[in-house]
């Protein structure tokens, strides 16, 4: 029962993502999670309230997780090119 559970969630996260995707996304993440941080401290300040700053900073976190984990197909608009095996590879 969990592994099968486990095998839906892997096929769900594993993906294909080049390296341009891998570049996107950690900018993705670390500006989604600046800005909610930021956005998070400010309305904690102003209300003085640290539970609407806590989730509003949570809140941050899941839409990042959700952006950035999944294999969007954008992630993958400039796939490398490999040679075949065995291509280039001078034996002797």
């Amino acid at each position: 029962m969990a592994e099968e559970l486990l095998d839906k969630i892997r096929d769900v996260v594993d993906g294909p993502i080049d390296f341009e995707g891998q570049r996107r996304a950690e900018t993705f993440a670390t500006l989604l999670l600046a800005v909610s941080g930021l956005v998070a401290f400010n309305i904690g300040y102003h209300y003085q309230d640290i539970q609407k700053a806590v989730y509003i900073g949570l809140g941050g976190t899941v839409l990042t997780f959700l952006l950035v984990v999944p294999p969007w197909p954008f992630y993958n608009k400039s796939p490398v090119k490999w040679l075949p095996a065995g291509a280039g590879w001078q034996q002797g």
